[in-house]
């Protein structure tokens, strides 16, 4: 997690000094978090974004339940 949190520093709250509002700050940690999440190219897990990373497991460990009737 400190390589997360020093890469946001690093990225977004050091180059944009001096913020003027909190409010500033807040919209650009959701747009930067968002971009971590869902659109950053992750070289570990096949240059694709982290959340469809976690879609296609989730999709290829989880079977659905079959309902058997007897």
């Amino acid at each position: 997690m400190e390589s997360a949190i020093g890469l946001f520093e690093t990225e977004l709250i050091k180059p944009g000094r001096p913020w003027r509002t909190l409010s500033q700050v807040e919209l650009a940690t959701a747009e930067w978090v968002d971009w971590y999440c869902h659109r950053r190219l992750h070289g570990e897990i096949g240059h694709i974004p982290p959340v469809e990373y976690e879609t296609n497991h989730y999709l290829t460990t989880t079977k659905p339940q079959v309902k058997t009737t007897i």
